[in-house]
């Protein structure tokens, strides 16, 4: 006889949060409102409730972002897996959302070329594909720490500023580097961010980023709220 265990997907999605909330209620407290959902949801993604300590954000970076998916801006990714991790019915028109286009240039077949012209890895390469694409953007880089290290500095170069820079890259080389390079570099570039500092990162954190302001953006309610969590 198989061991009990819960199969109603909405108790399961309820009682996620509650947990959530309930192990993080602390940290949880510290943020500002706004920046707590996602907060919330960058948790569930991965398992683990010690995140908020090492999260950064600009004073105005939910603002920002949900702004610019409300007008319709793309979002910019490093990998086909944060793509993937991307939920489109929360940017669907038929949910009232904009419709936004989710760009990823790093499998363009001129970008092995680039990469080799530039004596840099492919992630970063692919950067330069996304030029036309920058000017209000939401960029979410989560995977390759030399994508969110190039974006600086094409930024410092002179590129068009994005909306909102999520850095979430993961690894042992770089991906601590690339994102504390990222919270001391935004606030001279005019540029609003959120990162988590440290080696973890990954597609799952980048995604759900994205999924949560775009939850914000739709003025959906998808989470319990402290007082529901803690009854």
């Amino acid at each position: 006889m198989s061991e009990p265990y819960e199969r109603d997907p909405d108790a399961i999605y309820r009682r996620s949060f509650q947990i959530i909330r309930n192990e993080a209620a602390d940290a949880l407290d510290t943020l500002p409102p706004d920046v707590e959902p996602l907060a919330v949801r960058l948790m569930h993604a991965v398992g683990q409730t010690d995140l908020v300590a090492d999260l950064r954000f600009s004073s105005s970076a939910i603002t920002s972002g949900i702004k610019a998916l409300q007008g319709g801006a793309p979002i910019l990714v490093d990998a086909q897996m944060v793509a993937g991790g991307i939920t489109r019915r929360f940017l669907s028109p038929q949910m009232s959302g904009a419709g936004n286009e989710v760009i990823v240039t790093l499998n363009d077949p001129d970008v092995a070329d680039l990469a080799s012209r530039m004596q840099t890895t492919r992630s970063a390469a692919a950067l330069e594909l996304w030029r036309p694409h920058l000017d209000g953007a939401i960029v979410a880089i989560g995977n390759a720490p030399t994508a969110l290290f190039r974006l600086i500095e094409m930024l410092k170069d002179g590129a068009a500023k994005p909306a909102l820079v999520l850095g979430f890259p993961v690894g042992f080389v770089g991906a601590a580097e690339s994102k504390e390079a990222l919270v001391k570099a935004a606030p001279a570039l005019g540029v609003d961010f959120i990162a988590l500092l440290g080696r973890r990162g990954g597609t799952p954190l980048a995604s759900a980023a994205v999924n949560a302001l775009a939850i914000s953006a739709l003025g959906v309610k998808d989470q319990p709220s402290r007082e529901d969590a803690r009854l």
